[in-house]
């Protein structure tokens, strides 16, 4: 099986204080390899750099497997890797979380891993069994088009609400016209990225 791939998109000239990683979306089953061709892959890219700061790394994972998978959770296993990775390149550096769809899911689920500052989730997949009491004490960015057919935004609502009731601090933000490809209203898009690593680029790493 192929290894998952991560790539270094930015990084400043001093040791980066944070470390933004873009996860990108894929499908609920399949084992087919990811690409690097491959849209869901690609489109993190401009998103990616519109979290790019003086002092912030940007990195962009490439899956090794299009699928979530259960019960082997692949999309999460492959994040854990980069999460390890960026921890021995840059010891102590905040971490914060980008992802899209599925990669949102995966970001969402490893809100409570240490170094973790924040968690951007950009039209999400969640379902009413995603745990939430790992956000508690994290950043958390969710946004959603209005036109979203994919993972409809009243799904990441109901998923925000359940996260408040845990005790989670989060904002939830509405991008009217756009769909879940993000390709209408991208300035929109990219600005949300923008804000979410401002914030994070101030966050105390919790420990």
């Amino acid at each position: 099986m192929h290894e998952p791939n991560l790539r270094v998109l930015t990084s400043p000239e001093t040791p980066p204080r944070t470390v933004l990683l873009a996860l990108h979306g894929g499908r609920p089953v399949s084992r087919a390899p990811v690409r690097g061709t491959h849209f869901a892959y690609r489109r993190m890219f401009p998103l990616a750099r519109a979290g790019q700061r003086p002092d912030v790394a940007v990195w962009v994972l490439r899956n090794r497997v299009r699928g979530w998978n259960e019960p082997e959770l692949d999309a999460v296993g492959d994040a854990h890797r980069a999460l390890d990775v960026i921890r021995r390149a840059h010891r102590g550096a905040r971490i914060a979380l980008l992802g899209h769809s599925m990669g949102g899911r995966v970001a969402l689920r490893l809100a409570g891993e240490p170094d973790v500052v924040g968690v951007c989730a950009l039209a999400p997949w969640t379902t009413p069994d995603d745990p939430v009491e790992q956000l508690t004490g994290r950043i958390v960015r969710i946004v959603h088009g209005d036109r979203d057919r994919t993972t409809p935004p009243e799904t990441s609502l109901t998923y925000s609400r359940r996260a408040r009731r845990a005790g989670a601090t989060l904002s939830r933000h509405v991008i009217s016209g756009s769909g879940h490809a993000m390709l209408r209203r991208a300035q929109q898009w990219n600005a949300q990225v923008s804000a979410f690593a401002a914030d994070c680029a101030t966050a105390r790493c919790p420990r």
